[in-house]
């Protein structure tokens, strides 16, 4: 059976691109769709230019079951979440039990939660004089950043300002984020 996938994102998608590049001809795992909650994101210009279908949303229909319905319109069976800042509803989370998985850029347990995404957790890994950072890819259950842990790399700091961190923090994810994710589903 063919895994077929659902990005979720909500910004300028570069991890989405990688992961749309990186499984373009892929004899198993297939990106379906990319589902945006914010119009005008950049991450819906990089789907079209692969011609990947997409879809925006507003957090009104995400609350409900029936959002569903989309999932089923194209397909999907593996949600990837791919720099989505919204919380996943419990009814998703039951439709895809360990089917939904997210990346974050820090070490978990370590800087996570309701809004530490992007530049807060750099800033926050920074401010705390942390020795080491990286990502951790794990499953999605009821609370932000606490499923279990797939994967995590990291690398040491050496005072790196936060734009230095999140340089290699891409890196990182653009490596191992597919990977992670052909780990789970092969």
């Amino acid at each position: 059976m063919k895994n077929k996938i659902a990005i979720f994102a909500s910004g300028s998608g570069t991890n989405a691109l990688n992961l749309i590049q990186y499984f373009k001809d892929h004899p198993s795992i297939e990106i379906k769709v990319v589902a945006c909650n914010k119009e005008g994101a950049g991450v819906l210009d990089k789907a079209s230019s692969e011609n990947i279908p997409s879809f925006v949303f507003n957090r009104a229909s995400f609350k409900e079951a029936s959002f569903l319905k989309k999932m089923e319109e194209f397909d999907v069976n593996f949600i990837v979440l791919a720099g989505f800042l919204w919380k996943v509803p419990a009814y998703l989370i039951e439709a895809f039990p360990e089917r939904i998985v997210n990346i974050h850029p820090a070490l978990l347990p370590k800087f996570g939660g309701k809004g530490m995404y992007g530049m807060n957790v750099h800033k926050a890994v920074y401010d705390q004089k942390e020795t080491e950072t990286g990502i951790t890819v794990h499953y999605v259950n009821e609370v932000y950043d606490d499923g279990e842990i797939i994967l995590q790399e990291s690398f040491e700091l050496n005072g790196e300002e936060p734009e230095a961190i999140a340089q290699k923090i891409h890196q990182l994810e653009y490596k191992y984020f597919p990977k992670a994710i052909e780990k789970v589903l092969l």
